[in-house]
């Protein structure tokens, strides 16, 4: 069974940390947001949403007939007509306003700035020239030090330096930016804290990040998505027929001889003079308004979703496409695992006791800054008590710290030498001062390196005596705290997960099955995942992937969606659709649970439509055409006061529900994995029922207020 995902109403705060929820609409919004939806009214405009578009040519037409022969009812239609295309434009210019309220947070971070450009950088005769930062081009190089603005987006090709990216990212701690790896992409408007970096400028005048940031976020750049531009067509063609017709109900009752004479009240009002008005009503009832009227502001909203989660999508249809994603492909490292393999176990050997093994692994680790260093130090606390001791408190103790070239950090305390590091450089060291390694240490080697872990050996040698070994550290990769529980979701989404690493394949399969992914690629090259994604894509499947460094550029810009984190390179994040701002890995799951609301609100709503639409037609035309054709009064079931108390319900009625779905539209629904079926029963349950239901009640109430307060409907 195919599975999808399952909505109700969104609770927000109230879900799960990682779960999708929507903010909350202030309704001040609706007032900052009220001159936006009246500028909207221009026809060139509203003409790209045909439905609404054609509501307003008929609040055009009903405006001209008032004037023409004024009524107390033609105004009230009138207005109601205008309120309905206004409210419709509010809920788009509310979607659109949350966007420029974090534009104008991220206009804050532009400011111009005096850059100090590097003329002839690699030559000997390199010298420093103050300009502009808008006359920076690509290719130039800046140095920029301590409490400067970086002036533009670009690499960092020298240096390392702490840079401030709050403005960017909102966050306040600073983070490292250095050359030649995975961390040197930095942005224009961030500011330098520490020390001193040499930029390359890489954006093209006018085209900064943050340029682009403010453009997307307003929605100045948001392009319509396929699935959105398919049920605009589908919109459009319903109006047109209803159109159709509309048009040809005057001009049939001409030739059933049953217009103005039979019964006068049915096809106009109280007389002649306003059937036009009567017809635009109907037609605006009939016509999906609701939908028509909400489609912008739910993808928008979808967009902005994901701004208030520091990712930022290039394009509509990237957002839409993460919501039919079939394969998601996650790093290892720092998204499924911690990122740092930390120290599990001591394995003692050769009658050594664990406690004494504990002791001589912390001491040697004591110099060893690696994260798998300190985690030696802090199991020999948790499991022995050892309580670590700095350097200066150890009298006589000369320390050797780890180094990529021997491999190996220790500890020499007045007689007695530790040392500890990998296997291969800890037995040549114990071979190298006359002693050779037990017979114990290469079975638990060889069993930790088949079980996905990395051996750690401990030795020593005291003096007079050949060097000995003490043990073996088992370090194993340290999977994230409900990771497999996400993945199941995933699962049970008929999302296929995929882990990508650079390991070997045995350390791969250890990972991947506690994990609990579906499957995964080890030693993975840069064509590796460009394949993979290449075959998953031939198969029909959508795919998401995220990446950081040049080496993912190819991939990310393969796959359907592409996200790039923002530390990484500027080549990464020119190639995918989406970058995270936080650049956080895990995110990726997030950003597929966003598309996925996204998708499944517009279906809500589209169902809550129809079927509004639905009970609109046997709400009023009975009550309408009961007097030319009595046989329909068998199905006026509402029981309306007249055909004039019944058009005005229904025109207020339509109206006010789209302002009563603004919230939902915005916020979302929440999202839920579930099966096909399930969706399909609980959209027909909760918004189907609910959009026949709602208009049966809601137009009756209102008729009953029309008829107590304007008693001559």
């Amino acid at each position: 069974m195919s599975v999808t995902a399952t909505a109700e109403p969104a609770q927000g705060a109230a879900t799960a940390p990682h779960r999708v929820g929507g903010g909350l609409l202030d309704p001040r919004q609706l007032l900052r947001s009220t001159p936006d939806a009246l500028r909207k009214l221009d026809p060139r405009t509203l003409w790209r949403n045909p439905v609404m578009f054609i509501v307003e040519v008929g609040a055009v037409f009903t405006t001209v007939l008032a004037v023409a022969d004024p009524s107390f009812f033609a105004w009230l239609i009138t207005v109601w007509l205008w309120l309905t295309v206004v409210f419709a434009n509010l809920a788009e210019a509310v979607a659109e306003g949350r966007g420029k309220a974090q534009a104008a947070t991220l206009r804050k971070a532009k400011q111009e700035t005096v850059a100090r450009r590097l003329a002839g950088w690699g030559t000997p005769d390199v010298r420093e020239e103050p300009v502009d930062a808008g006359e920076l081009r690509q290719g130039d190089v800046v140095v920029v030090e301590a409490g400067q603005v970086i002036p533009g987006d670009g690499d960092v090709v020298e240096g390392i330096a702490s840079v401030d990216e709050s403005a960017i990212t909102g966050e306040s701690a600073p983070v490292i930016r250095e050359s030649g790896g995975d961390r040197s992409s930095v942005t224009g408007g961030t500011k330098v804290l520490s020390d001193r970096i040499v930029v390359r400028i890489t954006q093209k005048p006018g085209e900064s990040f943050i340029d682009r940031m403010i453009s997307l976020v307003e929605g100045a750049s948001r392009q319509k998505t396929p699935n959105e531009i398919a049920l605009n067509i589908l919109l459009a063609a319903l109006t047109i027929i209803f159109l159709l017709a509309v048009a040809t109900l005057q001009p049939m009752a001409i030739f059933a001889k049953s217009y103005n004479a039979a019964a006068p009240d049915s096809l106009t009002i109280n007389g002649d003079g306003v059937t036009g008005i009567v017809l635009v009503s109907l037609l605006v009832a009939l016509i999906p308004t609701t939908i028509g009227a909400l489609l912008s502001a739910i993808g928008i909203a979808g967009m902005d979703r994901l701004v208030q989660r520091n990712v930022l999508a290039m394009s509509g249809r990237a957002v839409e496409a993460a919501g039919d994603v079939n394969t998601l492909l996650l790093d290892k490292t720092g998204t499924i695992t911690l990122g740092n393999r930390q120290a599990s176990e001591f394995h003692p050997v050769g009658g050594v006791s664990p406690a004494d093994l504990a002791e001589a692994a912390q001491l040697s680790s004591l110099a060893d800054e690696t994260p798998e260093g300190r985690s030696v130090v802090v199991l020999a606390k948790t499991e022995y008590g050892l309580r670590a001791r700095e350097d200066g408190l150890i009298p006589h103790a000369h320390f050797v710290p780890f180094t990529a070239e021997t491999r190996m950090s220790g500890v020499d305390i007045d007689n007695r030498k530790i040392r500890k590091g990998a296997a291969s450089a800890v037995t040549k060291w114990v071979t190298d001062n006359g002693g050779h390694p037990t017979g114990e240490v290469g079975p638990i080697v060889d069993g930790i390196s088949a079980s996905g872990g990395t051996p750690l050996v401990v030795a020593e040698q005291v003096a007079g005596e050949p060097a000995r070994a003490l043990g073996v550290i088992h370090l194993k990769d340290v999977v994230k705290a409900g990771m497999r529980e996400r993945f199941d979701e995933m699962r049970r989404m008929g999302i296929r997960t995929v882990m990508i690493t650079g390991d070997n394949p045995i350390t791969a399969k250890a990972i991947a099955d506690e994990a609990g992914v579906d499957d995964f690629l080890a030693e993975a090259r840069p064509e590796d995942k460009l394949a993979l994604i290449r075959a998953e894509q031939e198969g029909g499947r959508l795919v998401a992937m995220t990446g950081d460094g040049t080496n993912d550029a190819p991939a990310l810009a393969q796959a359907d969606v592409g996200v790039s984190m923002n530390t990484g390179t500027s080549a990464a994040k020119e190639a995918g659709n989406m970058v995270d701002l936080d650049s956080d890995p895990t995110k990726l799951i997030e950003i597929v649970e966003i598309g996925k609301q996204l998708l499944i609100t517009r279906g809500a709503l589209t169902t809550f439509s129809i079927a509004n639409d639905v009970a609109k037609y046997f709400a009023i035309i009975p009550a309408m055409f009961a007097a030319v054709y009595p046989s329909l009064d068998a199905m006026n079931v509402m029981r309306l006061s007249s055909p004039a108390s019944a058009i005005t319900s229904a025109v207020i009625f339509n109206a006010l529900v789209i302002v009563a779905l603004i919230p939902l539209s915005l916020r979302g629904v929440r999202y839920r994995p579930a099966s096909a079926s399930q969706l399909l029963t609980r959209n027909l349950l909760l918004y189907g029922l609910g959009g026949i239901v709602a208009p049966f009640v809601g137009i009756k109430l209102l008729d009953l207020l029309v008829v107590q307060f304007l008693p001559g409907m």
